[in-house]
């Protein structure tokens, strides 16, 4: 175990830590280390060192582990003989030991964020990295790449580029790119500059303005926004949801027709919203997955389905079911431009459900009267769909046929 260790190099402190350790710690006795009580006594006392023949023998009492808790680390290097007497490293070795860290992943890792974040300058001039002249201005140009050129998941939600748009004009716009702007990045309290920032990187390197080692570097000083992936408790009353919807028939027609839009569907808030906007249910449209055409408003006996036909969104949405007496109410508003903001703002003054409750609410219930994947389908959760789930016509056909035992749970409910 100790046959690379040039025991001459340990000072006697050192040694005397090890003595008492074993003594101390181990309970170890002079037979044990085939001494005479006299010598033994002699070391304990300080009064002779602890000889190399001694050290041998402690040291088969000694793990590893101990034994670095016990001799300090420079002293560990010139017992390896890594450094030298006269302080000089002997490079042979040294790069030796390099290699054994490269070999963990873990420590690998470690040693590379310590150079990162100690050697900051060092590594940018080494690696020839140079920012200079470079300043953030949003443009159309950067907000096309957001939209249609980046690569994996493109930034198409109009309200997310809104939000990346004035975050990015509060903190960035007219910043030249600097290790400081980058600190000040990595440290900001709003974590979603860290998107930006790295979306905008991304577009410096698309456009050639800067090298793939400095784009590499950057990409790796800033970590994107985390996400917390935890089990959230959503608490929600049906009495509540129920309570809410009586108020807003009696209070305020247009917010309960989004209300219950949401709840017979499914559909999230901004769909909802983005449906009644731009309501045409006698348009004719092409559904090229089913080689189908078809009115955008479809009615059966007890419900309708209304194709939205949001393919191109990160978060996409085919049809919204409902009820006839919901396309009824969608008839005497709609089309009509409602804010979110505006209904959100509502709901917490009058201490009401929030919109994003319902489709969690629905979900809970749907699942109850129809099987998952038809309620994945119906809710348009498409990237919970199994590949063997995935034919669009039939689970049309079987959305089709359970829907109305879901409405038929509302109306038990009394939430419809």
């Amino acid at each position: 175990m100790w046959k690379d260790l040039d025991i001459s190099k340990i000072s006697n402190d050192a040694r005397y830590k090890l003595f008492e350790y074993i003594v101390n710690v181990k309970k170890l006795k002079s037979s044990d280390l085939s001494i005479s009580y006299s010598t033994f006594s002699r070391v304990r006392n300080r009064k002779i060192p602890v000889s190399d023949s001694l050290l041998i023998k402690i040291l088969q009492h000694i793990t590893p582990e101990e034994f670095a808790k016990l001799v300090s680390a420079g002293e560990r290097l010139r017992a390896l003989g890594i450094v030298k007497e006269d302080g000089s490293i002997d490079y042979t070795l040294a790069l030796e030991f390099v290699k054994l860290i490269l070999r963990d992943e873990y420590l690998k890792n470690l040693v590379l964020r310590y150079v990162i974040d100690t050697y900051r300058e060092d590594l940018r001039k080494l690696l020839g990295l140079s920012f200079t002249g470079i300043r953030l201005e949003w443009s159309e140009d950067f907000e096309n790449f957001l939209v249609e050129r980046k690569k994996r998941r493109k930034v198409r939600d109009p309200e997310t580029v809104k939000y990346y748009r004035n975050l990015f004009k509060r903190y960035l716009e007219g910043k030249e790119l600097s290790e400081e702007l980058i600190d000040y990045i990595v440290r900001h309290q709003n974590k979603w500059l860290r998107n930006i920032f790295r979306h905008y990187i991304q577009y410096l390197y698309h456009r050639r303005r800067i090298s793939p080692e400095t784009f590499g570097w950057i990409m790796e000083i800033v970590p994107s926004r985390g996400y917390r992936l935890d089990v959230r408790p959503y608490q929600i009353s049906i009495d509540d949801v129920r309570k809410t919807l009586e108020f807003l028939k009696e209070n305020h027609r247009i917010y309960y027709t989004v209300y219950r839009v949401m709840l017979e569907s499914g559909a999230r808030f901004k769909h909802t919203l983005e449906m009644i906007r731009t309501w045409r249910p006698d348009e004719v449209v092409v559904i090229e997955t089913i080689d189908m055409e078809t009115e955008r408003l479809v009615c059966f006996d007890k419900f309708c389905r209304y194709y939205l036909g949001l393919k191109s969104h990160q978060k996409p949405c085919e049809w919204i079911y409902i009820s006839r007496e919901t396309v009824e109410l969608l008839k005497t508003l709609a089309p009509k431009d409602i804010d979110r903001n505006s209904v959100r703002r509502y709901a917490k003054r009058h201490n009401l459900t929030l919109p994003k409750m319902l489709r969690k609410v629905s979900w809970r219930i749907m699942v109850q009267t129809m099987p998952r994947e038809v309620a994945r389908f119906i809710q348009s959760r498409f990237g919970e769909l199994r590949v063997s789930e995935a034919r669009y016509e039939d689970l049309l056909t079987e959305a089709d046929k359970h829907y109305p035992r879901y409405i038929e749970k509302l109306i038990r409910e009394s939430l419809t």
